[in-house]
């Protein structure tokens, strides 16, 4: 295992581009820690200086205490997978995962051990006589984490593993690259686009626009306190609803013919401190509640009536596209209660479930309500 620190790391490329804006992060022994963003957000730069293969510009990099910033990869202490499994075609599964330790000049008994425990682990005793071409894709990459996990480092670093895989590979390489960490227990950086990876292996998500760490958290603490429009935006499939207003008189009256108003005192401390600010009145799809016709409204929340444009069956949820007085949402729901397209929806926010968002500093709005 591996305690890494990034003190205000900066990336400037010759061109004067800035790939990477002031970094810090300190990451903790074993921790499981997913780098998540757009692309050219300066995830996989970031990965690449804490590999070694890029230079730092600005910024300090410790590894166990000591500055790693001009420390040599190989000196590192580290292992990468690529997104492109980067395995030698014209060698066996076997030769493939002991081709480090041959290099290490490590006697062959001890590597025949090591290929055979790793290889069990992973699930490849039946392909070590295999080349790569006589592999499915989530095989290859199998033996792609096998080459790093031989190697018994302190810090694995893997930069979009899972892309080149099909749905259904993706979903068995995530919990196995997590039990994996689980039983290896080393510090591990991982590189993806895509936020329901981060969420579902992270300990700690480092969310990325533009070079720049927008929020560090655990996956509970991004999806229920988003501590601004991207991240609130990123996080989450489908993703957040935003409904654009401004407060005047101490409520939200929101942008459009209705001219709708909302009472934002049980979600806001300080109402006061908004009037006149343009704000975003934010809520997730899965957080509506369908009102029935003939039923009340809950009054701890907020109730909107929409028109139905488009629904998508899910299986165990129902997609159902929406617009609110002309602006679109998405409404996830129980699909045994799917309204029909072109009807009216009437729909209801818990308080619990509502956010607030600056429009000009795009930051939410202070509140204490527990969102759990």
């Amino acid at each position: 295992m591996a305690h890494l620190i990034l003190k205000d790391v900066n990336k400037v490329y010759p061109n004067g581009f800035h790939a990477v804006h002031d970094f810090n992060l300190e990451i903790m022994d074993g921790e499981f820690i997913c780098l998540v963003g757009s692309s050219g957000c300066g995830k996989s730069t970031t990965l690449r200086m804490i590999a070694g293969l890029e230079e730092i510009t600005s910024g300090e990099f410790y590894i166990d205490g000591v500055l790693a910033n001009q420390m040599s990869s190989r000196d590192r202490g580290i292992a990468m997978v690529f997104q492109s499994y980067a395995l030698y075609p014209h060698l066996t599964v076997y030769e493939n995962l002991a081709f480090g330790l041959m290099l290490e000049g490590i006697d062959a008994d001890i590597i025949e051990e090591k290929v055979q425990a790793t290889a069990k682990i992973l699930g490849l005793t039946d392909y070590l006589e295999r080349f790569p071409r006589q592999l499915s894709g989530g095989q290859c990459q199998r033996v792609a984490v096998g080459r790093v996990l031989i190697r018994k480092v302190n810090i694995f670093l893997m930069d979009e593993p899972l892309s080149n895989l099909d749905a259904k590979q993706r979903v068995t390489m995530r919990s196995e690259i997590k039990q994996i960490h689980r039983g290896v227990g080393a510090t591990t950086i991982y590189v993806t686009h895509d936020q329901t990876e981060a969420m579902t292996m992270s300990d700690r998500i480092v969310v990325m626009k533009l070079g720049v760490v927008q929020q560090v958290g655990t996956p509970f603490e991004l999806y229920f306190y988003p501590r601004n429009l991207f991240v609130a935006g990123f996080i989450g499939e489908p993703p957040m609803n935003f409904l654009h207003g401004k407060v005047e008189g101490g409520m939200l009256k929101l942008d459009g013919e209705s001219e709708t108003t909302l009472d934002i005192s049980p979600i806001a401390n300080d109402v006061e401190a908004l009037e006149g600010k343009e704000v975003v009145f934010a809520f997730r799809p899965e957080a509506v509640n369908l009102v029935k016709e003939g039923e009340k409204a809950p009054k701890d929340g907020y109730t909107f009536s929409s028109q139905v444009e488009l629904t998508e069956l899910l299986g165990d949820n129902t997609n159902v596209y929406a617009t609110v007085d002309g602006v679109n949402v998405i409404l996830k729901i129980n699909p045994h209660d799917t309204p029909e397209r072109d009807t009216e929806c009437v729909f209801n926010i818990p308080y619990k479930s509502a956010y607030l968002y600056d429009k000009e500093t795009e930051l939410a709005v202070e509140t204490d309500i527990k969102r759990h």
